[in-house]
């Protein structure tokens, strides 16, 4: 049965469009990379070279860490800072959305790593699902923070996954997860955060229909402004949740993330 004509158009614009977009960039092997097991879980170690000083190394913790991810998107950020003495880490406690099981396995990772010299307060960098549970595990560990930047980060598990599919991770009922939101949803948990003035950053776009700027990024700005914390946000005009290389080749986020993990001025720009 032939398409109609509306939709035969759209499905050639889609069979266009993805022929002539540029293939991802391959995810590098990292020198020196350590692959680790923590607590039953998957995790990797990006040790920098060189170590900008003595004490503590300086370290970003991205997530969501999970078979592709961190991709070949993320390249260009884990190479500067790398070239700037800040290690990078994650561990894969699945698609946990933030629950307690896997916010415990990143109590893990961080005893391991400041148990081998790594700072007690690395800078975290949620991409999409990742804002979920580094914030969930931040909310909890507010000393063990430096600062939090997300690329279009997912804050608000009513907005994403949805409750229906976010309960099983729980152990709950959509409904009892509903009730229990305080002990579990990151933009109703930031008053530690505010209070130890974390700051965070956020990059979203205007127009994401996955997770939607207003309920993710917009509303974790107006609650954690409002209650004193530290808090930028950059709305990228025109463009949702994809794959655009400007979200991962922000000089402001590359500056953020730089300037706390190494106390270093922010450039004017």
């Amino acid at each position: 049965m032939p398409l109609p004509a509306a939709l035969l158009l759209v499905a050639l614009a889609a069979a266009v469009s993805l022929r002539g977009a540029a293939p991802p960039p391959p995810a590098p092997t990292w020198s020196g990379e350590e692959r680790l097991a923590v607590g039953g879980h998957r995790a990797f170690l990006i040790p920098a070279p060189r170590p900008p000083h003595r004490g503590p190394r300086p370290w970003v913790w991205y997530a969501p860490t999970l078979p592709n991810l961190p991709g070949g998107h993320e390249n260009w950020l884990f190479t500067r800072l790398l070239a700037a003495g800040v290690s990078l880490a994650g561990i894969d406690v699945g698609e946990s959305y933030g629950n307690a099981a896997g916010r415990a396995g990143f109590d893990r990772l961080h005893a391991l790593l400041t148990a081998r010299g790594y700072s007690p307060r690395p800078v975290l960098l949620g991409r999409s699902r990742g804002g979920l549970m580094l914030l969930s595990w931040a909310a909890e560990h507010p000393a063990h923070v430096a600062a939090f930047a997300g690329i279009y980060p997912v804050t608000n598990l009513a907005s994403y996954p949805g409750l229906e599919r976010a309960a099983p991770a729980f152990g709950l009922t959509p409904v009892a997860l509903a009730a229990e939101l305080p002990r579990h949803n990151p933009v109703d948990r930031l008053a530690p955060l505010a209070a130890a003035r974390v700051p965070l950053l956020a990059l979203h776009g205007d127009q994401d229909r996955i997770v939607p700027l207003a309920e993710n990024s917009a509303l974790l700005h107006a609650r954690y402004t409002a209650l004193g914390g530290p808090m930028e946000l950059l709305v990228v005009p025109g463009q949702g949740h994809s794959l655009w290389p400007g979200f991962f080749e922000d000089p402001r986020v590359i500056d953020f993330l730089l300037h706390h993990a190494l106390k270093t001025p922010i450039p004017a720009r």
